[in-house]
């Protein structure tokens, strides 16, 4: 008996089980790959924050070990001032390391050719971005906080605990025969200290506090002391002379037979002049606005409360320009991964400071100026990664010659 053939049902037909198969495959592939990324970039993010933050750190602790070492400071002093300076480092390390990791990991999913996996199970480049425009946005909300809560905390605390250290350690840090600096734009040298009574034989000063008219100044005695309900360093010289430069060749010379002079903070206990990187936003916004505020003082504060947000922003450009670089830079490794970053930042930061020029001098109004990097590598990064989604290779031609040229040289 000849079999009968009937239509397979389309509910059963191959391309149906297919595109079953797939819708429920593919978004657990997708879940599975972003948890993967994220923990990729994570992994390096933190690594390069606390490497790059170290890096920073180098010039400051030598100068902080001193004051451990030969004035005697109170190690845990020294622990408070490291941290109140590495909120300003963060603002620039964190950008930083969020870049270098993601051109490493995506170098490493290019040489290990789990981006040709990636794309086989039919996942463009483009779907892969959301984890990496995650982790982008942690690192600019992680920024944002460090620029507009810990700088200015941070730089507030570090500016009176280290002049309070000063004064309680006045007499370890005054030297016979040394030039002695510790007060930012006064400059001394004494022939002779007692660090029992304070008192000098033999003072030279120079005060360049103000550029306009620095000063120098010759005592043959003098006894410094620290300034009662204040944070001043009182310097009283006696039997001396005052040698003053002003604008256009003017010269003053002045001769006394007592002068108490102040250096250091001005103000109440707890007070301390603010510049600008140590001011709140709050604070910012009030001397842009107040109408005394000079225009030069207006646009550095501008070119500052701006800032905040630029560099900060950095991060998600980063995401955006170094997945395609990453994926390009197979074969180079780490090394070239570091290079190129390093090539990468130094551009941003060069451009960033010229822009931050142009908007003090009010060339470039400060909104415009200080935005101008974040807007060129952003379309930079959407070109590249265009090129990338096409296939087609990104012209790096000059930092190929550079990569190339430290292979041949190690």
């Amino acid at each position: 008996m000849a079999g009968t053939w009937k239509r397979v049902p389309a509910y059963l037909s191959a391309e149906y089980f297919t595109h079953v198969l797939r819708s429920c495959i593919i978004p657990i592939v997708k879940r599975i790959l972003s948890l993967y990324i994220i923990r990729e970039i994570s992994s390096l993010f933190l690594l390069g924050i606390v490497i790059f933050t170290l890096v920073l750190l180098m010039g400051r602790l030598i100068t902080l070990t001193d004051l451990v070492v030969s004035h005697g400071v109170p190690l845990v002093d020294v622990s408070r001032m490291i941290l109140y300076l590495i909120p300003s480092f963060l603002v620039f390390t964190i950008p930083m390391a969020f870049l270098l990791a993601v051109l490493l990991a995506f170098g490493r999913f290019s040489a290990d050719n789990e981006i040709v996996v990636i794309k086989a199970s039919g996942i463009s480049l483009i779907q892969i971005m959301p984890p990496v425009i995650f982790c982008a946005f942690v690192a600019v909300l992680l920024a944002l906080g460090a620029s507009t809560i810990g700088v200015p905390w941070g730089n507030s605390a570090f500016k009176e605990l280290s002049f309070k250290v000063l004064k309680q350690n006045i007499t370890a840090t005054i030297r016979e025969k040394v030039f002695w600096d510790d007060i930012p734009g006064v400059v001394m040298y004494t022939e002779h200290y007692d660090e029992l009574s304070h008192a000098l034989k033999g003072v030279i000063i120079h005060d360049g506090r103000n550029p306009d008219q620095p000063m120098t100044i010759f005592a043959r005695d003098g006894v410094i002391s620290s300034a009662t309900g204040s944070q001043s360093l009182l310097l009283s010289l006696q039997n001396g002379s005052i040698h003053s430069a002003g604008n256009g060749g003017l010269y003053r010379l002045v001769h006394f037979g007592e002068y108490v002079m102040t250096v250091g903070e001005k103000g109440k206990p707890g007070d301390i002049i603010r510049n600008e990187p140590d001011m709140w936003l709050s604070e910012l916004k009030r001397r842009i606005d107040d109408p005394s505020t000079p225009i030069k003082n207006s646009l550095k504060t501008e070119a500052e409360l701006y800032s905040r947000f630029t560099f900060p922003f950095a991060s998600l450009v980063f995401a955006i320009l170094a997945v395609p670089l990453g994926i390009q830079n197979r074969r180079s490794g780490k090394s070239g991964g570091f290079t190129i970053s390093i090539s990468i930042i130094i551009t941003y930061y060069v451009l960033m400071s010229v822009m931050r020029t142009l908007a003090e001098k009010g060339t470039l109004p400060p909104v415009v100026a200080l935005w101008i990097p974040d807007l060129i590598f952003f379309c930079l990064g959407l070109y590249f990664l265009r090129l990338a989604s096409l296939e087609k290779s990104i012209p790096l031609f000059p930092l190929k010659d550079i990569l190339a040229y430290f292979r041949r040289t190690t």
